[in-house]
């Protein structure tokens, strides 16, 4: 390791002691190795002991930077894994994380677009809006139409702490192949797929053109509405969007209270998205709750606002296909197709025996069905998976990492709102129809549809193909018959040749065996004439 990363692994391992989270060391399996470690740091003490346990790892994890803090994110999402009072602490980490200094983002936004804010705002207000891992939003007036605004601004010097934390993370996944199994967890390509999401959240003209393609995917709809971004203000470190106002959908509290239809929002959260991820194959993939508000117009017929598209993930056809026939396999507990759908995408290698696959699978997943999200413990279920997939050598697939944690997300959103509801039932005809649409005549009709411009384009042009194509063709009808010609010819040559040195041979063992037999002058006579068949067809030869 370099200096660097030994001097940033410390710089984790202090925060972490200082805060006491050597707590927690008890409550998970690794308790002999980690207390010794905990031993070899023994002047590190906790300095924080009059806070509880729940404020102390949020503390930490925000002082650690946004790596941690997005760790902390996800996490938060997963009320069913931790007690309320960590639980609600984490969940601070979704926008409440401690802001930088409002004139500092002032003299950030100035810097970036060339000028005074009065240039372009009205009532910039320096206390931040809301304030996140990777940056903080500020309101404010557009002075071009009086709307409202936000004007998001990346945080000063985070790149070297993510980039710190990213080459640590890369240290450690040359380790992991080290381990049982740690070959088939891929881990360079997970942290690989990580970096690239994580630095392409801090290019902001980036993130105003994933909301602008998001909110063109939902133009109209009644289940999502991506506010309005205006790009003539962005640049990279800032973005300026429309200002929304709604309820945080982790406010269970005051959706309840304007009388908001919880099934159905927790149904149109599914529903939104699997329509992202099947029909758009471009979804937002940081849906935590920090992100995430409902309207307050129409609480009966609910709408979901987002924002924060800094991160979005998409799949490939291939991908997408096998993942909508695991789901629907999964739905029909058809565990059969979905042990054999893993060996044909070669999630699993492909002399895996598939009974027995199919019965690990039907072992872990059969207890959870005819169960609302409230019954089913998915730590438990995310363990016994993990354990599966290890038996069996499953790969992690990197591509598909992104969409596992939005799944998360999703699933734990849908706990909170409404949990009776029903996640199979919800996002099977979904699917369904979704895979109906992909073969026969309606993907038929579709393609005609998508290549129609290019075929009209290329219309005209058809006779001269046709005319091209047809001489193309005369003239390799052409070049085959001289190539035909040349080998028979060659051939020929090829035989003759064959033919004289057979000849030749045996000339020349008649005239061994004359010579045995004295007979002096006729052995010369045909070894001369097994000499020059020799000459002559080794000179054939030479020709071909």
């Amino acid at each position: 390791m370099t200096p660097g990363e030994i001097k940033r692994l410390y710089f984790i391992i202090r925060v972490f002691l200082s805060y006491g989270l050597d707590e927690l060391i008890p409550k998970i399996k690794l308790t002999l190795p980690l207390r010794i470690g905990r031993l070899g740091f023994f002047w590190i003490r906790n300095q924080h002991k009059d806070r509880p346990l729940g404020e102390r790892l949020r503390l930490a994890l925000q002082e650690l930077g946004p790596v941690w803090i997005k760790f902390g994110q996800m996490l938060s999402t997963r009320r069913d894994l931790f007690p309320p009072a960590i639980a609600d602490q984490l969940s601070l980490l979704q926008d409440k994380v401690a802001s930088f200094d409002g004139k500092l983002a002032r003299g950030y936004i100035e810097d970036s677009l060339g000028g005074p804010l009065e240039q372009w705002f009205d009532d910039f207000d320096e206390q931040a809006l809301a304030s996140a891992s990777i940056a903080q939003v500020h309101t404010a007036t557009l002075k071009e139409n009086g709307k409202d605004v936000v004007i998001k601004v990346i945080r000063p010097d985070i790149l070297p702490i993510i980039k710190a934390d990213i080459k640590l993370m890369y240290r450690i996944a040359n380790w992991v192949p080290l381990l049982p199994d740690g070959r088939r967890l891929r881990p360079k390509e997970v942290v690989r797929e990580y970096e690239k999401t994580l630095i392409d959240e801090l290019n902001l003209l980036r993130e105003s053109a994933n909301a602008i393609q998001l909110r063109r995917n939902f133009e109209n709809s009644s289940m999502l509405y991506i506010p309005e971004v205006y790009p003539d203000y962005c640049r990279e470190n800032v973005m300026v969007m429309e200002r929304i106002y709604g309820i945080p959908v982790s406010d269970i509290t005051a959706l309840k209270a304007q009388g908001t239809n919880m099934k159905l929002l927790a149904e149109r959260g599914v529903k939104v998205f699997f329509t992202q991820v099947f029909r758009d194959s471009f979804f937002h993939a940081d849906m935590h709750p920090g992100n995430i508000f409902v309207s307050y117009e129409h609480p009966e017929d609910p709408l979901y606002i987002g924002i924060d598209c800094g991160i979005v993930g998409s799949l490939n056809k291939e991908d997408k296909r096998y993942l909508a026939e695991n789901f629907i396999a999964f739905f029909n507990r058809d565990y059969r197709k979905v042990a054999e759908l893993h060996v044909d995408s070669g999630w699993v290698p492909l002399d895996t025996n598939v009974e027995d696959f199919e019965f690990a699978i039907r072992t872990v997943c059969e207890p959870i069905f005819e169960k609302p999200l409230a019954e089913i413990s998915f730590g438990h279920v995310l363990l016994n998976l993990f354990n599966t997939a290890r038996r069996f050598n499953m790969e992690v697939q990197p591509q598909l990492v992104l969409l596992q944690k939005t799944l998360l997300y999703v699933e734990g959103l849908g706990r909170q709102l409404y949990p009776q509801l029903d996640l199979w039932k919800t996002a099977k005809p979904f699917l369904e129809d979704w895979v109906h649409s992909q073969v026969g005549l309606p993907a038929i009709t579709q393609a005609l549809k998508e290549k129609a411009p290019y075929w009209a384009e290329k219309m005209p042009e058809i006779p001269d193909l046709i005319y091209g194509a047809l001489r193309q063709h005369k003239f390799l009808q052409s070049n085959i018959d001289q190539l035909t010609q040349q080998l028979k010819s060659q051939r020929n040559k090829q035989r003759k040749s064959h033919y004289l040195l057979g000849v030749g041979a045996t000339f020349i063992l008649c005239g061994s065996l004359f010579f045995i037999s004295d007979f002096t002058r006729l052995a010369v006579v045909f070894m001369a004439a097994g000499a020059l068949s020799w000459v002559i067809g080794w000179c054939k030869a030479g020709d071909n």
